[in-house]
């Protein structure tokens, strides 16, 4: 798509957009501009790097685990965000169809991810081996145990809420011990930009310390509607909280804003809780899409230069299973036809394939009403915020608001079914009706 074309057809996203009102997260927009995903498979980015989401498991130092969880914070964003730009991801028992050479993610322009569907499923794992992705200051920490030297993430995400639009994911490596479990309800608005607000949070676990990690999911604002090219900004401040006593504090800011300039730009410390001088133990900045430095504040000296776009830095190939196998409440093979449209460019496909799941999706709504059956998600269960006792403690003192009557409740993974899961998932009943 040249760029006159694109810029023509954001124009048309602009003016449909000012026509809707409320709250846009179930807006489809223009078919050209979707991402070839599902909102469901966003959650990749916090386990595509297994080496980087082990590392905390494998520092004794707790001021540095907590550096590690920042670290693993700030290099999910870029695939959280940029949207569309990164996928196709290379897959297992498939041949990439992406180019060879790409421009970089900063001038590709992001694409709004399809919907998901309730009960919609997505199911990945990913391997690697101690390279890069880890710090290197923390290789020495392996104590000479082979198996340390493998990293496994698994993947489990799940709609569980259409009205509103809730997505839960669980991420564990059961080898090292962590794990991390969040829930989120997304709220977009259109005034000139567009702003795109996530209710809910995610914990990370490291067992071997018996530490949680209390990680926000940062509000963003999508820019560029009139330059043809649409960007993610994240503003504002947030905190990373761990039971260790450390905090990270992160503020963030972009083009034009507080008169400073670089798009993406963020400053990052860690410290410790408690501390009346709030004395920084490490720091952090720099572009979290591009590039940022670690320095140690009792040293001053800078002990990570991370280029986001270094090969050594790449994710790990995603495994999962191909298409035909698949569950027909697996992502992929739910929008397998509307896929395969967006990537041959066959925007009548697309539309064909997108009208029909919809249509389906709306009789089973009013099958369900008619006969008052309410839906139960498969891996996935709500309890009440009081019962949330992580998040009470950790967030204390913050005036972080746990917003439970917005999304349902709190969603946590039922490890049980999880562990126990069987194709077919539903028995007879597909995204289609039965």
């Amino acid at each position: 798509m040249d760029s006159r074309t694109l810029s023509s057809r954001l124009r048309e996203l602009v003016k449909f957009l000012g026509t809707v009102k409320g709250d846009l997260a179930n807006v489809t927009g223009p078919p050209s501009l979707l991402a070839p995903l599902s909102v469901v498979e966003i959650g990749h980015c916090w386990a595509e790097r297994p080496s980087v989401f082990a590392a905390p498991a494998l520092e004794p130092d707790p001021s540095k685990r907590a550096l590690l969880v920042l670290r693993w914070f700030l290099i999910a964003l870029r695939s959280q965000l940029y949207v569309g730009v990164d996928h196709p991801m290379t897959h297992k028992n498939t041949t990439s169809t992406e180019p060879t050479a790409k421009p970089p993610a900063q001038q590709q322009s992001i694409r709004k991810p399809l919907n998901a569907l309730l009960g919609e499923l997505f199911l990945a794992s990913w391997t690697d081996n101690n390279n890069n992705n880890n710090n290197n200051n923390n290789n020495n920490n392996n104590n000479n145990n082979n198996n340390n030297n493998k990293h496994t993430t698994q993947l489990v995400a799940e709609q569980v809420s259409h009205h509103p639009p809730i997505t839960a994911m669980h991420v564990v490596d059961r080898a090292h011990g962590v794990r991390a479990d969040g829930y989120a309800r997304v709220e977009m608005t259109f005034n000139g930009s567009l702003s795109i607000r996530q209710v809910g949070h995610a914990v990370l676990r490291v067992d071997r310390y018996a530490e949680d990690y209390l990680v926000p999911l940062p509000d963003v604002r999508v820019r560029g509607f009139l330059a043809g090219c649409l960007y993610p900004e994240i503003a504002g401040t947030y905190h990373i909280v761990g039971s260790s006593g450390f905090v990270t504090e992160l503020r963030f800011w972009g083009e034009g804003l507080v008169f400073r300039g670089k798009r993406n730009s963020f400053e990052a410390r860690v410290y410790r809780e408690g501390d009346a001088s709030r004395k920084s133990l490490f720091e952090v900045a720099g572009c979290w899409s591009e590039r940022w430095t670690v320095r140690d504040c009792s040293t001053g000296e800078v002990v990570e230069v991370y280029e986001v776009d270094a090969p050594e830095n790449g994710p790990a190939p995603v495994d999962v299973e191909p298409v035909e196998v698949q569950d027909p409440w697996e992502s992929r093979r739910a929008w397998d036809g509307v896929l395969r449209g967006l990537r041959t460019g066959d925007m009548r496909l697309v539309v064909d394939e997108k009208s029909k799941i919809e249509q389906a999706q709306r009789r089973m709504r009013a099958s369900e009403a008619k006969r008052g059956l309410a839906w139960e998600p498969l891996f996935f269960r709500s309890r009440p915020g009081e019962e949330h006792g992580v998040f009470h403690r950790l967030a204390e003192g913050l005036g972080w608001q746990l917003h439970q009557d917005k999304t349902k409740g709190v969603w946590r993974v039922d490890d049980q079914k999880v562990q126990n899961m069987q194709r077919p998932f539903r028995g007879d009943l597909t995204p289609y009706g039965y």
